[in-house]
């Protein structure tokens, strides 16, 4: 069955300057699923992520989005056409308030939207509603993560991509952290691209998976059968079967 995309790379090569990190790859997310992208460090997943938001150079190939050409097209241009991005760092104001954070994120929308749109942040994180008024650099690593997602629902992206999300994170953070993007998944009818390091808790709740080594792809398929592959993930993930 041919997989219809939301937003996909055809031979795609990037990297930064004259250095190549990527090389020929092939890529698909399906609407309304989590696609999980996992490998070693290096692999080039998170120059993925920057090759779709047009932060990485295009050597060769093409990006999709809905079926129009990304190649070329500015950062902010890009976030516009409903495609928001979380970096691994840097991606709440740590001196501003939970709120602030949220009205900042909001800054293009009109102010009766943007109230309307913090209350139903709001209601899928519950804890942020607790701590609305203290400096997101007070929160714990978990609460931080939860206030970047809610930043970036703001706009209501199509795609929301997702980078290392459970880094640092206690165990059970991390996995309130996944229960988090399957409610996304679920209830809001997100596309969802996560690039993960935490290989077997992504795999378990994702849909699809691409498993990057050296820049290239190495598998593509379901996210329960990479888990499941004994050579794969034994070598790349470090996943050893029970």
């Amino acid at each position: 069955m041919k997989v219809m995309a939301i937003l996909e790379t055809s031979s795609l090569y990037s990297g930064y300057g004259k250095i190549k990190v990527l090389f020929d790859v092939n890529f698909k997310a399906e609407e309304k699923k989590i696609t999980v992208v996992v490998g070693p460090n290096g692999a080039g997943k998170t120059t993925l992520l920057n090759s779709i938001m047009g932060l990485a150079t295009i050597h060769g190939g093409d990006i999709l989005f809905e079926g129009r050409k990304l190649n070329g097209i500015p950062t902010y241009k890009i976030a516009k056409m409903g495609i928001a991005y979380l970096p691994q760092m840097g991606n709440v104001l740590a001196e501003l308030t939970v709120e602030e954070n949220l009205k900042i994120a909001g800054y293009l929308l009109p102010v009766s939207e943007v109230r309307d749109r913090m209350g139903e942040i709001l209601n899928i994180f519950p804890v942020l509603k607790e701590f609305i008024h203290r400096k997101a650099g007070t929160l714990s690593g978990g609460e931080r993560r939860m206030l970047a997602i809610g930043m970036a629902l703001m706009r209501r992206p199509k795609i929301l991509l997702l980078d290392e999300m459970s880094t640092d994170l206690a165990p059970i953070l991390v996995k309130k952290v996944m229960e988090k993007v399957v409610q996304l998944r679920d209830e809001l009818g997100l596309t969802i691209i996560m690039v993960e390091q935490a290989a077997r808790k992504a795999l378990e709740i994702g849909d699809r998976a691409y498993l990057l080594v050296s820049g290239t792809v190495r598998y593509e398929g379901g996210a329960q059968e990479l888990l499941q592959h004994p050579e794969l993930a034994r070598l790349y993930l470090g996943v050893t079967q029970a």
